[in-house]
């Protein structure tokens, strides 16, 4: 019963966007921007649950509509309001998913996806969060349902969303606010170093956290010296 009373609760978000016009606006970035500006004088209040939605519903990445957020409200407004309703909706779908079970990541989460990362994401649960939320290659939105199917905790996948998504979201709105302009070729830059850095981590990232948990083990046992 809760199960399809949460997919209808969805299936009506979904129809209610389809509804207003917002998946024929996210055809272009102008459109997007019109579509939002539409909503005055509630367009931020607008503007969060868009954001809010996505994570849920993901239609499209965060990072494109916090794009236009920061051209219409700037930068910081923009991040602040992106910042709130992604964190709010990955805990939200992280919490359907670890209470529904299987049965609801299967409605919402096709089996392609499903089956491309679930093998990683049991394995190195931590690890793989981590980087994914850091680098853009990645359907973040889909992979908060997903944790929600391991054993990793509510407080452990809190504290990786509040420090990992939000870096993504404050360039993304930065661009959209003409705070930081980026060139193609930096752009390609940044891209490549992340490639890097994410195999890098998918390889030697459970020996870091390993060294840094003996670390942490270590010192506090040690007694106070002062």
């Amino acid at each position: 019963m809760c199960l399809a009373a949460t997919v209808l609760l969805l299936a009506g978000g979904a129809w209610g966007l389809y509804q207003s016009g917002f998946f024929a606006a996210c055809t272009s970035q102008q459109a997007l921007q019109d579509y939002i500006a539409r909503r005055a004088p509630y367009a931020q209040l607008w503007f969060f649950l868009l954001q809010l939605l996505s994570v849920v519903l993901a239609p499209i990445p965060s990072n494109i509509t916090a794009l236009a957020g920061g051209v219409l409200f700037g930068m910081w407004s923009a991040f602040l309001l992106t910042w709130a309703a992604v964190f709010l909706g990955s805990l939200l779908v992280f919490g359907l998913a670890r209470a529904l079970g299987r049965n609801f990541a299967d409605q919402v989460v096709s089996r392609r996806l499903s089956e491309k990362y679930q093998a990683v994401i049991h394995a190195k649960t931590t690890v793989f969060l981590t980087l994914a939320f850091l680098f853009p290659y990645f359907p973040d939105d889909v992979l908060c349902i997903l944790a929600g199917l391991t054993d990793i905790s509510f407080r452990r996948f809190a504290l990786i969303v509040l420090l990992t998504r939000p870096w993504g979201l404050l360039v993304a709105s930065a661009l959209g606010g003409s705070t930081v302009r980026v060139p193609i070729w930096g752009l390609a830059t940044l891209g490549a170093a992340g490639l890097a850095i994410f195999v890098l981590g998918m390889k030697y990232g459970d020996r870091v956290e390993q060294w840094v948990l003996r670390h942490l083990v270590h010192h506090r046992k040690e007694p106070d010296q002062t």
